[in-house]
C-alpha cells in the first residue's frame, strides 16, 4: 500500500524536519488519525519526494522527520497547453486535474477574442492542481501561468513544436499525433466557438502547425484532454 502523499511548499535537502501548515495538519491528524511514529511522503511539486515519519502529532503544526529524499527527473517529453478559460468554472477545473493526472507540465489560460470568463480565481486553481498531482502520486506540478492575452502569447518565442487545434473545415489540418523530433510541445486550445480566423492567421503567420483532434467537434476541456493524451506518441 502506497503511503498518503502530502505537499510541502519548499522541500530543502538539508533540512531533516518539516512543518505542515494547519489545513495540512487537520487533515492528516484529525482525518487520517495518523500518529506519531507513522509514515507519509512529501513533494514539493517541484522534483523532490521524501519519506517522512511523524514526530510531533498536534493538529494545527503536525512536524515529520525527512527518512530518506530523491530527486525525480521530470519527463523527457514536456507538454504545454495554452487552453481558453471556461464561463463554467467546474469544467475548466476538471481540465486542470485531469491534465495534472496526464502529466502536462505548463497550462497557460489563453484569452482570446471569444472568451467569455477572463477572471479566475488562481488560488483556487492551484489547489485543483495541488490536489490532483498528489492523489496521482507525483512529483511535478504543472506550471500555471497567469491569463494571457491570445496575442501577445503567440508572439512569444518557444522552442519546440508549436500547434493550433482549430475546426475551420476549409484549413488543411494535420491530425495528431504529428511526428516531431522536439522534446518540448505547445498545442492552443481555443474557447466555446473556437478561435477567430484572424488568430488562426496570426497563430500560422508564427509558424504554428494547425492540427484537428479527430471528426467529432469537442468541448473547449475536452479537446484539452484529447490533445495532452495523444501529445505522448507525437513526442515520443
Amino acid at each position: 500500500m502506497n503511503l498518503p502523499l502530502f505537499y510541502i511548499e519548499q522541500v530543502n535537502v538539508e533540512d531533516l524536519l518539516f512543518t505542515f501548515p494547519e489545513e495540512s495538519s487537520k487533515h492528516i491528524i484529525q482525518v487520517l488519525r495518523m500518529k506519531m511514529g507513522e509514515r507519509l511522503k512529501i513533494t514539493d511539486g517541484a522534483g523532490y519526494m521524501a519519506d517522512a515519519e511523524i514526530v510531533s502529532d498536534h493538529r494545527k503544526h503536525c512536524q515529520v522527520k525527512r527518512l530518506s529524499i530523491e530527486y525525480v527527473k521530470p519527463a523527457s517529453h514536456q507538454k504545454c497547453i495554452a487552453i481558453s478559460p471556461l464561463k463554467n468554472t467546474a469544467r475548466f477545473e476538471w481540465f486542470l486535474e485531469k491534465a495534472t493526472e496526464i502529466g502536462v507540465s505548463e497550462i497557460i489560460p489563453l484569452i482570446c477574442s471569444r472568451t467569455e470568463k477572463q477572471q479566475l480565481r488562481t488560488a483556487r486553481l492551484q489547489q485543483v492542481l495541488q490536489s490532483a498531482m498528489l492523489q496521482s502520486q507525483q512529483a511535478w506540478m504543472p506550471k500555471l501561468w497567469e491569463p494571457v492575452s491570445f496575442t501577445s502569447f503567440v508572439n512569444k518565442p518557444f522552442e519546440g513544436s508549436r500547434y493550433i487545434a482549430h475546426c475551420e473545415a476549409e484549413q488543411d489540418r494535420s491530425l495528431l499525433p504529428v511526428s516531431s523530433d522536439s522534446n518540448k510541445s505547445l498545442i492552443l486550445i481555443g474557447p466555446e466557438g473556437d478561435f477567430t480566423e484572424a488568430e488562426i492567421a496570426l497563430a500560422l503567420q508564427e509558424d504554428y502547425t494547425p492540427v484537428s483532434l479527430g471528426d467529432s467537434r469537442l468541448r473547449t476541456e475536452t479537446a484539452g484532454i484529447v490533445a495532452a493524451t495523444l501529445l505522448f506518441p507525437a513526442l515520443g
